[in-house]
């Protein structure tokens, strides 16, 4: 069975997260000359976390083919969070903020641990996904990038062309990356979608609908073009 947190102690880390990016957001707004050491420390932060994961993973259980893969959606989105943030590529950012916000908030508000608060690995888990956020919110509301017109439907082919590969990687190896093969343990949003296979297609629609939201509070308005170009050249605002 998997472990629960505490609802005060749950609450307060959804607190932090939202208050450190609100925090970090205005100040980019503020002071925008920050920008580039604000996005590379926290590049940096999520890389050495992930990393430290890595190494305490192979520590304890060896290498483990082919359960023990980085293919979950957040392994992706987080990695592709610490590549947008050094380099403010556009796809790149495009892919990790539609899937970076829309997978590591569900994953805050209804987490999969394994281990008891505070354990390591629920540290860990809090973490990686917390600071997934902070990451992205920051680069988006402290005006350094944001997605261009079309991200949405260019963002949900690429992760339905990813979902594929894993879904095959599933039916050769047996294993369960991105729940396609069965719902995780613990309470999640999951179980309110059906039972297998109807969830996997009720939980597209889901975030198809969860894309669009996230892209309702930065698209330019209707003849105004963007204020905020998706990439900004080295030194360029900072």
């Amino acid at each position: 069975m998997g472990s629960r947190l505490s609802w005060p102690a749950h609450l307060l880390i959804l607190a932090a997260v939202l208050g450190l990016a609100t925090v970090l957001s205005l100040g980019l707004r503020r002071m925008p000359a920050w920008g580039r050491a604000v996005r590379f420390s926290l590049a940096g932060f999520l890389a050495a976390n992930e990393l430290a994961w890595y190494g305490y993973r192979l520590s304890q259980e060896g290498f483990r083919f082919p359960e023990a893969l980085p293919l979950q959606l957040c392994d992706l989105t987080l990695w592709l969070t610490v590549i947008a943030a050094f380099t403010l590529k556009p796809r790149i950012y495009e892919v990790a903020y539609f899937g970076g916000l829309g997978g590591s908030s569900m994953a805050l508000l209804t987490p999969d641990l394994w281990a008891p608060f505070p354990s390591y690995p629920t540290v860990y888990f809090l973490l990686s996904h917390g600071f997934v956020l902070i990451t992205l919110a920051t680069m988006t509301w402290g005006h350094l990038t944001k997605p261009r017109p079309g991200s949405v439907w260019r963002v949900f082919l690429i992760l339905n062309l990813y979902t594929i590969a894993v879904g095959a990687f599933d039916a050769i190896f047996k294993t369960n990356y991105m729940y396609l093969c069965r719902k995780p343990v613990s309470a999640s949003v999951l179980d309110y979608f059906g039972p297998w296979p109807v969830y996997i297609f009720v939980e597209e629609a889901f975030g198809l609908a969860v894309f669009w939201l996230l892209w309702l509070p930065v698209r330019s308005p209707a003849g105004r073009p963007s204020t905020i170009p998706a990439r900004s050249s080295p030194g360029a605002g900072e």
